[in-house]
């Protein structure tokens, strides 16, 4: 989800005032009051879904989320969790209410698209999407941003039960991939549910986060995934993959090229990425590795040969592999790996 550009001195002030509204929430909410939320949508996180954004509890013009870390973006409101592509939001992916209540309020009829494409003083003033308001008892409300055009389920005033459909995953308002925007408020102010209306310290979660046990398994963890990979018989275009092109798991020996392709979320400056491409035989195809430069929020690369002759039918495989030298001198590994049938 994004947010209207606005000058920079509004800017400076909008977030030392969000970051209040975090921060200062009132401490007298009584813990029965508190709501337990559940995930927003029906996913698999690490294998169908993936938690991208979380709120921004910086004052100033950078960026801090709950953990002291970088996965957020200036003035971010709550947490968002991505599904694939286009393609898989055109199947429909159930977003559901995170705790039972009632749909106070809902907008529908925006179209789903690419803001960073359409630009965004085309929907600014609807940055939301389409959505769904829910009011839950003692001041408590959750609101569901970017749902799909034509989608919800619910009107103004119906009850409704934790896990109830509420629509599907769109892209519409200020979005630019297709994802969930799930936001809290309590009284008017934002609440991250990781931290809940205390926190022990400056970082990490608080005492009594919103999320349920389950929930909180689910999404604690770094938000950095291989998410995606793929073959291709061309160059691949970034926005073309993420409109779900490039899904084919057989080619023909007379492809132009072969390319092997992997979409990350969250990559840090440092990072190594090795993509390694092999044909049957352990012949390889390409490989190479990438020693990234800066933090990214989404990130794609690829590597490839072009035909010089018919390629050899049989298994090819693709594998990528981030690697990340941690705090304490360690070293975490992300992987990924796709086949192809060439015929």
């Amino acid at each position: 989800m994004r947010f209207i550009e606005i000058p920079r001195f509004s800017k400076i002030l909008a977030a030392v005032l969000l970051a209040a509204a975090i921060l200062a929430l009132p401490s007298s909410a009584r813990a029965a009051d508190q709501p337990s939320l559940g995930l927003p949508l029906i996913c698999d996180p690490g294998r169908t879904c993936w938690l991208v954004n979380l709120p921004d509890h910086d004052p100033g013009p950078g960026v801090r989320d709950y953990a002291c870390g970088a996965h957020s973006y200036n003035g971010h409101t709550g947490v968002d969790i991505a599904i694939r592509d286009y393609s898989t939001m055109e199947d429909g992916v159930p977003v559901v209410a995170a705790a039972a209540g009632t749909v106070l309020r809902l907008r529908d009829g925006m179209l789903d698209g690419d803001v960073s494409l359409v630009g965004r003083d085309a929907v600014m003033a609807q940055g939301c999407g389409n959505s769904v308001v829910v009011g839950h008892s003692g001041g408590w409300e959750t609101f569901y941003c970017h749902l799909r055009r034509g989608s919800l389920t619910v009107r103004p005033g119906q009850r409704v039960e934790k896990g109830d459909r509420l629509g599907s995953v769109g892209s519409s308002g200020l979005a630019e991939f297709p994802h969930i925007h799930l936001g809290v408020r309590l009284n008017g102010k934002i609440v991250d549910p990781f931290v809940g209306v205390k926190r022990a310290s400056n970082c990490g979660a608080g005492p009594s986060p919103l999320w349920d046990s389950r929930a909180l398994g689910q999404l604690k963890g770094t938000p950095t995934a291989l998410y995606d990979a793929g073959f291709a018989p061309v160059e691949v275009n970034p926005i073309a993959l993420r409109r779900g092109f490039y899904r084919d798991t057989k080619l023909s020996a007379k492809a132009p090229l072969l390319a092997f392709w992997v979409d990350a979320f969250w990559v840090e400056q440092g990072d190594r990425l090795t993509l390694t491409f092999t044909g049957p035989k352990d012949r390889k195809i390409a490989a190479k590795t990438f020693t990234l430069d800066k933090n990214q929020a989404r990130h794609m690369r690829f590597v490839g040969k072009r035909k010089t002759v018919d390629w050899h039918a049989g298994s090819y495989l693709g594998v990528a592999v981030l690697e990340r030298t941690t705090k304490d001198g360690g070293t975490e590994t992300f992987r990924i790996e796709r086949r192809l049938t060439i015929e």
